[in-house]
């Protein structure tokens, strides 16, 4: 084994790593905010790490290392916006956190008429 597949292996092995934890997290954890995020940062970290071994593995292809940076700084600026949008529309709709969750910033504080924050 050379030490770039060495690289790529360890790189993916934790891109790996990180999607079963979000998998895991999507199915444990008690409501849709935590959810969300957790399917937003394990599963962007997890993402990006198996992007990485893709790109060390093919490096001496400059056109694919290219693609590969490309993809993952889409997901570093598209999984938050998402994430966040998803727990906007929820908070909109009115899913409830879990009980105890404690404090409720914008309880009493959002117009859900004109939707800005009073």
């Amino acid at each position: 084994m050379s030490l770039v597949e060495l690289i790529t292996a360890l790189l993916m092995g934790i891109g790996v790593f990180f999607v079963v934890v979000s998998s895991i997290g999507l199915v444990r954890l008690p409501d849709l905010y935590t959810r969300v995020h957790a399917a937003g940062k394990a599963g962007t970290l997890g993402i990006i790490g198996v992007l990485l071994g893709v790109g060390s593995y093919y490096g001496a292809s400059l056109p694919i290392v290219i693609k590969m940076m490309a993809m993952i700084a889409f997901f570093f600026l598209t999984a938050p916006v998402a994430t966040h949008m998803i727990d906007r529309a929820a908070f909109l709709t009115g899913v409830k956190p879990m009980e105890g969750t404690s404090p409720n910033d914008l309880q009493g504080r959002y117009d859900y008429r004109t939707r800005r924050l009073r």
